[in-house]
C-alpha cells in the first residue's frame, strides 16, 4: 500500500510540474493570454489584477451600447478593449477583444505592428470586406479581423465601393489599423 500512494504521489509531482505557465500575451483562437473565449467579465478583475481596468458605462443599453472595458498597464500603456456579450451583466462572455498593444502575438509571430504581408504569409484569408474608409481582412482560423485604412491602398482602389477585393489588390506593406479577436457563437 506504501509503494502505491508513493507511485501515485510521485506521478502527481511529475504531471504538475510539468505543466506550461500561460503566455499572458499569445493570441490563439480560443484565448489571448489569460482570457479565454470563456472568461465571464466577473473575473477580469482577477486576470488582471495588476492592471487597471477602465469600464465605460453608457446608460443606454436599449441602443445597443455594450459598455466596452479597457485593459491599461499600471504605467498608463492601454493593452485591450473588451467587448461584453451583454451590457451591465457579471456573468456575460466576451464577444470581442482590440488588440492594442503589441506585445500581443499569435503563435506566428502577428501583431498589431505586423503589415498585411505577414496575414497572407502566415494564415489563410476567408474574406476581405470593402467599407467606406477600410477593408476588413477575416481570418478564421484564429477568429481574428484585421483593419487596414484605405489610405494604405493604390489610389485607384481606394473610392470604389463596388470593387470585391482580393489579396492580390493590397501592397504588402500595408499597415494594420485595428486587430480584432472575435468570440461570437
Amino acid at each position: 500500500m506504501y509503494k502505491i500512494l508513493c507511485s501515485l504521489f510521485c506521478l502527481a509531482v511529475v504531471f504538475t510540474s510539468c505543466k506550461k505557465d500561460q503566455d499572458p500575451f499569445e493570441i490563439s483562437k480560443h484565448h489571448i493570454g489569460l482570457l479565454t473565449d470563456s472568461t465571464e467579465v466577473k473575473d477580469i478583475k482577477n486576470i488582471y489584477a495588476n492592471d487597471s481596468i477602465v469600464r465605460f458605462i453608457g446608460g443606454d443599453e436599449f441602443l445597443g451600447n455594450v459598455n466596452n472595458i479597457e485593459i491599461f498597464e499600471k504605467g498608463g500603456k492601454k493593452l485591450l478593449t473588451l467587448m461584453p456579450k451583454h451590457a451591465l451583466d457579471s456573468t456575460s462572455t466576451i464577444s470581442g477583444i482590440r488588440i492594442i498593444d503589441a506585445r500581443f502575438v499569435t503563435d506566428k509571430n502577428l501583431s498589431t505592428i505586423s503589415v498585411f504581408k505577414d496575414i497572407r504569409n502566415h494564415y489563410r484569408i476567408s474574406r476581405i470586406s470593402n467599407l467606406i474608409n477600410s477593408i476588413v481582412i477575416i481570418v478564421e482560423d484564429i477568429n481574428a479581423s484585421f483593419t487596414i485604412d484605405k489610405k494604405e491602398l493604390p489610389a485607384n482602389l481606394r473610392f470604389d465601393m463596388d470593387l470585391k477585393f482580393e489579396s492580390a489588390h493590397i501592397p504588402d506593406q500595408a499597415k494594420i489599423k485595428y486587430f480584432f479577436i472575435n468570440w461570437l457563437d
